[in-house]
Formats: structure tokens, sequence, C-alpha cells
């Protein structure tokens, strides 16, 4: 319950092994299949996150956290059930199910395949924000930026689509009450 959308950090960096536990974390969030359809950039030079400031509405949190991480969804599907199969073999592993994730990625439409990515995506970030507060540290879930700029600006590949961003530091806000709908309307 701690937990909240910090919208100012103090600027203050995060040891680096802070920094690799909460990205060990996200290596091992869940994801349909273990495809792992998303690629986290993480972010921590000044210049750029002052350049990518403006296409995130100005939002303070951008240049005051310590890591900026960018959330990317990864359209190439059958590249990344290419080397879970790489990887599943090399560890002995049954493949059995890789035909059911091949027929799976044919399934769908470039749009439905970004989609699924993005929503796997979103597993990580939850993964991200609960597990940064374990760690010590404060975080911000955001949608409020220009994926096509921050594509252009960071040099992105066209098959990873920015879909959200988490600047984690330490706050230098205090966190307000929370809102919530009662648990009556949550859980039916």
């Amino acid at each position: 319950m701690e937990r909240y959308a910090t919208k100012l950090f103090d600027g203050r960096k995060l040891p680096d092994s802070k920094i690799n536990e909460l990205l060990e974390l996200i290596r091992y969030s869940p994801s349909s299949f273990n495809i792992q359809p998303w690629v986290v950039k993480v972010i921590t030079d000044q210049k750029i996150k002052e350049r990518l400031t403006p296409v995130s509405m100005n939002q303070k949190q951008i240049e005051s956290c310590s890591h900026l991480l960018v959330f990317c969804a990864n359209k190439d599907i059958a590249g990344n059930i290419d080397k879970l199969e790489k990887l599943m073999k090399e560890a002995g592993a049954s493949t059995e199910y890789i035909d059911i994730m091949r027929g799976f990625d044919k399934s769908l439409s470039d749009g439905q395949k970004l989609s699924w990515a993005q929503r796997q995506a979103y597993l990580a970030l939850g993964n991200t924000l609960n597990g940064a507060k374990a760690l010590g540290f404060d975080s911000c879930p955001m949608e409020g930026f220009d994926p096509k700029e921050y594509s252009k600006i960071l040099n992105l590949p066209s098959n990873l689509v920015p879909t959200a961003l988490c600047p984690i530091g330490y706050a230098a806000d205090k966190q307000k009450g929370k809102l919530r709908f009662p648990r009556e309307e949550v859980f039916i």
C-alpha cells in the first residue's frame, strides 16, 4: 500500500546493485507462452532524458528520475519464439509447445501482434512497480508520451514500439491519500 505514482524524484542515482536486482525481477516477469515480447530500454543519460521531456508532456518525472525505463513491445514474435526454442533445446527442456506458439503467431495480424505484445509488456511493468518499492525506491507508471518521437530519439528498430514508461528513483514528493473503488465493486 506504500507504492504510489511518484511525480517528482530527488535526482539521486540508485545503486547499481539495486538496479541489477530490479532488472532481474523484470527479466523474470511472466508472459504468455514465456515468449517475453518486450524489451526495456534503460536510460540514465541526462541529455537524453531532457530530449524526451517535451515529448512526454513535460512531466517532471522524466528528468528528475535516476533511471528511465522505456517498456517496448516487440512485434517480432516469431523471432522471440526462435530464440526461446534455442534456449529450451540448450537447457534440455521440452519443445512440444513450439508449434503451438508458431501457430499462435501466424494467426495474428500485425495489429494483433502489437496489441498482444503490449499487454505482455504491462505484466513486466507491474513487476517493476512492485519490485521497485520492495527494493526501497519509487516509481511511476506512465503512458503520457509520444511513442513515435521516442522511437526516433532512441533510434529504436521498427519492431520495438515504446508502450509505457517507468521512471524510478527516490521520491521528492509525498504520497497523497489513495482513492480506489470499494472492495465490493472490485471483487465480484
